[in-house]
C-alpha cells in the first residue's frame, strides 16, 4: 500500500521550493539527504483541505492557506530502494564475523562442497536485499550450525534438516501461528533475547576471536576499535570500511598469497541435490527441533521488533518474514546450500556499520557468490582477508547495537527486570534462548503485582 504524506512545510517559501520539485518533505530524507519519496500532486493548499489519493489521504491544516503545496507518495518502487555508496559498502561487512566462521566450520564438519555453500549463500543475500530493500541479511541457522560442527553430522542430514525446518515454519506461517506468538510474547522478553544475543556475540569476540593472535591480535583489534570510535556516525568516511581495509592490509603484510588466490580461479556451479526421506527425518529430529525455538525468538520475532525499531516507516509483518524464512530453507538445500534465516544480529550489524538500504546485502551476497563460483579452491587463502581479531571487532560492535535496545525498558521496573532475566538466561544456560523465552514470558504474565509496584520506582528509605 502506498503511504501519502502532506507537505510538512512551515513557510510559503519552503512550499514553493517543494512545489518546484526542489526538496522533499521533512522527515522523508535519509541521513545523506537523499529523498525517500516522490511528488504526485502539485497545487494550492486551502485551509483544512483534504486530498484523497490512491492508498491514503493527505491532510495538513497548518500549511499557509493559498500557498503552493506538493503532496508526496512513498510507494513500493521507492520503499524497495538500493544504494551502493560508501556507507552501504561499509555496512555490507557488518555480519561477516558471525557468518564466515560458521560457514567454514559447516563445510569442514559436514563435507559439503564449499563452492556450492558459498554461492547459494550469496544468492540468498542478493534475493533478500532485492525483496526487502533493507539491510536485513540472511545468516546460517546457528543451532544447526553448532550441532553440525560439534557432532560432525553429515551434509545430507543437514540439508534434510533444512527442508524440515522450512516445512515447519511454512505451516506456522500459513496457519497464523507466527502472528499469535508475536502478539503474546512481550516486548520486554524480545528485548531480553536481543540482549542475550548481544552478550553471546561480545563473549565470542573477547574470548575467542580477538585473543586468537596473541599480542598482535589485541593490538590489531585496538586499532580497529579506535578507528570505529573516531569515525562513529561519519557518513563520509565510514569506520566499518576502514576496519575492513585495515584487516586486508594486515593480511597482506602477514603473508596473504595473492598468487595462490588468483592461480586457483575456476568455475564451480551449484548442482541439484534432493535429500532422501531418511535424511529429512533424521534432520528433523537432530537439527530442526533444537533450531525451531531459536528461530521463533531471534529469526522472526526479534527481527520483526528490530525492524520496527530501526525502520519504523516500513511495515514488514511477521508473516512475510516467516514466508521468506520458509522458502529459503525449502530451496537452498536443493542446491547444496546451508539452511539460513533472518537475524536481528545481522540487521543490527549492517545498520551499525552504516547501511540503510538493501544495497549492503546485495554487495555482501556478491562477495559470497563470486567466491563460491570462482574461488572455491583457494578458499582458505581468500578468507585470510578477514583476520580473526578484525572479525572480533565486527562482532563486538554488532553486540553493542543489539544490547542498546535494552534502554527502552528502563522506564518500567517489571520490563527491565524481565528483559535482564531473559537475556542472562539466554546467554548463560544451554538452549538458553528457548529457556529465556519461556521463563521471561511466564514471569511477565505471572508477576503482575510485582511489576506494578516496581513501576512506581524504588521504595523510600
Amino acid at each position: 500500500m502506498r503511504q501519502v504524506f502532506p507537505p510538512f512545510t512551515r513557510s510559503t517559501a519552503e512550499g514553493e521550493r517543494q512545489a518546484a520539485g526542489l526538496g522533499g518533505p521533512r522527515g522523508l530524507e535519509d541521513e545523506v539527504g537523499q529523498p525517500k519519496a516522490r511528488p504526485i500532486h502539485r497545487g494550492i493548499w486551502g485551509p483544512g483541505e483534504i486530498l484523497g489519493t490512491e492508498g491514503g489521504v493527505a491532510y495538513n491544516p497548518s500549511f499557509p492557506p493559498g500557498g503552493p503545496a506538493v503532496w508526496w507518495v512513498l510507494g513500493p518502487e521507492e520503499l524497495v530502494n538500493l544504494r551502493f555508496d560508501r556507507n552501504e559498502w561499509a555496512g555490507s561487512f557488518g555480519d561477516v564475523g558471525t557468518d564466515l566462521p560458521l560457514l567454514l566450520g559447516i563445510v569442514l564438519a559436514s563435507g559439503l562442497d564449499a563452492g556450492h555453500v558459498f554461492a547459494v549463500f550469496g544468492l540468498l543475500q542478493i534475493a533478500t536485499g532485492l525483496l526487502y530493500g533493507l539491510p536485513m541479511p540472511m545468516q546460517p541457522l546457528k543451532a544447526m550450525a553448532v550441532l553440525v560442527i560439534s557432532q560432525k553430522i553429515a551434509g545430507g542430514v543437514l540439508l534434510g534438516g533444512g527442508l524440515a525446518v522450512g516445512l515447519v515454519m511454512l505451516l506456522l506461517t500459513l496457519t497464523g501461528g507466527l502472528d499469535v506468538l508475536a502478539r503474546w510474547i512481550p516486548r520486554s522478553v524480545v528485548r531480553g533475547i536481543q540482549f542475550g544475543l548481544g552478550l553471546s556475540l561480545a563473549s565470542l569476540a573477547l574470548k575467542t576471536y580477538i585473543p586468537s593472535m596473541g599480542r598482535t591480535g589485541w593490538m590489531l583489534a585496538a586499532a580497529g576499535v579506535l578507528a570505529m570510535l573516531l569515525l562513529w556516525g561519519n557518513r563520509r568516511v565510514p569506520g566499518g570500511l576502514l576496519l575492513v581495509a585495515l584487516g586486508a592490509a594486515f593480511a597482506l603484510w602477514n603473508g596473504l598469497d595473492l598468487g595462490k588466490v588468483f592461480g586457483g580461479l575456476g568455475l564451480s556451479l551449484p548442482s541439484f541435490h534432493l535429500p532422501s526421506w531418511g535424511e529429512v527425518w533424521r534432520g528433523f529430529w537432530l537439527l530442526a527441533l533444537p533450531q525451531i525455538p531459536l528461530s521463533l525468538s531471534n529469526s522472526v520475532i526479534a527481527t520483526h521488533q528490530t525492524l520496527q525499531d530501526l525502520f519504523p516507516e516500513r511495515r514488514v509483518g511477521v508473516k512475510k518474514i516467516g514466508l521468506t524464512y520458509s522458502l529459503v530453507n525449502l530451496l537452498a538445500p536443493l542446491l547444496g546450500g546451508v539452511p539460513a534465516c533472518h537475524g536481528c544480529g545481522g540487521l543490527c550489524g549492517h545498520y551499525a556499520f552504516g547501511a540503510r538500504t538493501g544495497g549492503s546485502v546485495v554487495l555482501y551476497g556478491a562477495f559470497y557468490l563470486l567466491t563460491g563460483l570462482f574461488l572455491s579452491s583457494p578458499l582458505q587463502e581468500v578468507v585470510k582477508i578477514f583476520p580473526q581479531p578484525v572479525l572480533g571487532v565486527i562482532l563486538l560492535f554488532e553486540a553493542l547495537a543489539l544490547m542498546a535496545f535494552l534502554r527502552d525498558t528502563a522506564a518500567s521496573g517489571r520490563d527491565f527486570a524481565v528483559a535482564l532475566l531473559t537475556g542472562i538466561v539466554a546467554f548463560a544456560v544451554p538452549q538458553g534462548f528457548v529457556a529465556g523465552l519461556l521463563l521471561g514470558t511466564l514471569v511477565f504474565y505471572g508477576i503482575g503485582r510485582y511489576g506494578a509496584e516496581a513501576g512506581r520506582g524504588p521504595a523510600a528509605g
